[in-house]
């Protein structure tokens, strides 16, 4: 996990794990975090990753390929 302290965003580089861990390590990031952007490779992480945000108020956008842009609503 990478932060970006002055913008008030993680990254969460979870490239090569499984469902649920893509959406498991969004979630502890977004607890401290106003953004983060999510990279994952696991086909089903966009779903897990969608639903964890709907859960949560969150928002949350493609921004590339394997690339999300989550945010506090």
């Amino acid at each position: 996990m990478t932060i970006d302290a002055a913008a008030g965003a993680v990254t969460v580089d979870a490239r090569g794990m499984r469902c649920p861990w893509p959406a498991l390590r969004l979630a502890r990031a977004m607890r401290g975090a106003a953004a983060a952007t999510l990279l994952a490779d696991d086909p089903q992480a966009e779903r897990e990753a969608a639903a964890l945000a709907a859960e949560q108020g969150w928002t949350i956008a493609p921004d590339g390929p394997d690339r999300w842009l989550i945010r506090r609503a």
